[in-house]
């Protein structure tokens, strides 16, 4: 009977997965009336199975502890169930009832029905065949390849894509950089914009951060072996934190772009938008690529497009979500943690002052707290004075402010522009590339070396000069094992960026070198910001950003660490010995 069940429920999985790929079939080819028939009949059949399933399941493991999976199934089934009334009893789809004039919830219920089944598989991430950075890095090279596939779909785009120039975006989305070969709002069709909106959130928090955490949602448990690889990846202490580190991760990320996407639906103006509906969708499109620090946007200049570059509200809306995402997920839950401390032991009134003061905000939040501050606001002055004159000088007192501030936190792997970026003075080119190389904050959705990584280099050197053998902050000593990783990262990068500007002068000779090298900074810091060559590039010059990107995504210390086989720790030490440095 177990066997039967099994057999049954691998059947019901399937038959989900061929109803995703005719949802997918559905928007990206132009159907004939037969062929439509066929597809929405068959949406029904996938939706019977998943009934089916859903009750055999619910029979055969009734546990009401386990609250939230039964609360889902219930929804899941009512939905369904009032779907096949209101087209069974009702009417047809297009003479009857407002709802059945758009046939998407049929496709929801579709889509809800894989995301069910899926979440019944047992995924195991074997340490043995492939460690965790293999594992990490392939999810990515995966989502790349389906999403690039999906681009070329007929309904994807207006005019049709090349293949390469569909990899090129789709690793763009993916790895949230934001480098575009074509305009993703001209260029591409509502449908093919989602599908890059998808690639974004789903490159900014990984597919295994979903996959994990629904498979461990409704089957209430995993392997030990899939803890351990999970824990690698989101650098959890402990093995029991790990599924609740990616529920705050997901918790978090929707809660901020939701909250975002409202800001910035209040922000903007009814007139620039034909219908609520494309407001709503620009809304969320920008929320999503704000806080994945994605820089993709609809309009065909970001948000330098004439109706928004003085939109200050709006501009202050995307600064925050890309900051929070820029920060990473450890540091803002840790603040959070931080901010909730500091209300329970507040006391206005109270002559008592607590001597104990415990670690709650951790090095780790403290040092790139501090420095993503220290960078912004030296950025911010900087840019301010120099492009005073040049490319602020349209805005008035406050909307130089907010044009600068926006130009100093935007190139620290952000990607959206409110100003004529190859305008600006060389300096400030020069102080953007350090920003892009720079980046956000580790276990973030942006790119760069990281500020902890700086930060790390930087007190490193004070170390030196003072003549200390330690690197000591804030009464801790720096881990030397964090003292490598930050001088192997810092290397790679150059050898990366380097390699990448020789080959592209190599390929596209007439290309100013100052344009190649802002190209290939943006492209590892996962920017997005560009002096307007991308789509000017050759071929294999695409191919080497597209590489790039995806460099900077997973970094060239992962990738390391993927290629190279681990060796065994040996107990014994070589003598020391000095080598000259200078």
């Amino acid at each position: 009977m177990k066997n039967n069940l099994k057999h049954f429920y691998r059947i019901a999985f399937w038959v989900s997965l061929v109803g995703l790929i005719a949802i997918i079939s559905d928007f990206g080819y132009t159907q004939t009336v037969i062929y439509q028939k066929f597809i929405d009949g068959f949406y029904f059949f996938v939706l019977g199975v998943g009934l089916i399933s859903t009750f055999t399941r619910s029979i055969q493991k009734f546990n009401l502890s386990r609250r939230r999976v039964f609360i889902f199934d219930l929804f899941s089934v009512i939905f369904t169930l009032w779907i096949f009334h209101m087209y069974l009893f009702v009417g047809t789809p297009f003479d009857t009832d407002l709802l059945l004039e758009n046939p998407i919830w049929v496709k929801i219920a579709v889509l809800l029905t894989f995301v069910r089944e899926f979440s019944e598989l047992r995924i195991n991430l074997n340490r043995t065949r492939l460690n965790p950075a293999q594992i990490f890095i392939l999810s990515f090279l995966v989502i790349i390849f389906i999403g690039s596939i999906l681009l070329v779909l007929p309904n994807a785009t207006h005019v049709g894509i090349s293949y390469l120039d569909a990899l090129f975006t789709a690793t763009s989305a993916v790895c949230v950089t934001g480098l575009t070969v074509v305009e993703t709002g001209a260029h591409f069709t509502l449908f093919g914009q989602t599908i890059i909106m998808i690639l974004i959130q789903l490159g900014g928090l990984g597919i295994l951060t979903f996959a994990s955490y629904f498979g461990y949602f409704f089957k209430g448990g995993t392997t030990y072996e899939n803890q351990l690889t999970l824990s690698d990846i989101t650098n959890s202490k402990k093995l029991g934190e790990v599924f609740s580190t990616l529920k705050y991760i997901i918790l978090i990320t929707f809660g901020i772009e939701l909250f975002s996407a409202l800001l910035i639906y209040s922000g903007t103006d009814p007139a620039a938008f034909h219908s609520p509906s494309e407001r709503l969708f620009f809304s969320a499109f920008h929320s999503i690529s704000a806080f994945c620090n994605a820089g993709f946007s609809t309009l065909s200049n970001s948000l330098y497009e004439t109706g928004f570059r003085h939109s200050y509200y709006l501009q202050l809306i995307v600064i925050l979500t890309f900051v929070i995402g820029g920060l990473g997920f450890p540091i803002v839950v840790n603040s959070l943690n931080y901010l909730k401390y500091l209300g329970s032991t507040f006391r206005p009134f109270s002559s008592r002052k607590n001597k104990h003061r415990p670690w709650v905000l951790s090095l780790n939040s403290r040092i790139n707290l501090i420095t993503t501050l220290f960078i912004s606001m030296v950025a911010f002055f900087v840019f301010y004075i120099l492009e005073y004159n040049n490319t602020l000088a349209e805005h008035n007192g406050f909307g130089k402010i907010v044009t600068a501030l926006f130009g100093a936190t935007t190139p620290r792997t952000a990607g959206f522009n409110t100003i004529d970026t190859a305008a600006l003075y060389l300096p400030t080119l020069l102080l953007v590339m350090i920003l892009m190389w720079i980046g956000a904050s580790p276990q973030s959705t942006g790119g760069g070396i990281k500020t902890s990584t700086f930060a790390i280099a930087l007190l490193n050197i004070m170390s030196l000069a003072r003549g200390r053998s330690r690197v000591e902050v804030f009464r801790r000593e720096i881990a030397e094992v964090s003292m490598r990783r930050a001088f192997a990262i810092i290397t790679l990068s150059f050898i990366v960026i380097g390699t990448a500007i020789i080959l592209i002068s190599i390929f596209d000779p007439g290309i100013k070198l100052t344009d190649i090298a802002f190209e290939c900074f943006s492209a590892y810091g996962t920017v997005g910001l560009s002096l307007g060559i991308t789509s000017d590039l050759s071929s294999a010059s695409k191919f080497i950003i597209i590489v790039v990107m995806f460099v900077g995504r997973v970094s060239m210390l992962s990738i390391a660490i993927a290629a190279f086989r681990k060796i065994k720790h040996e107990n014994y030490t070589y003598p020391k010995e000095e080598i000259t440095i200078n």
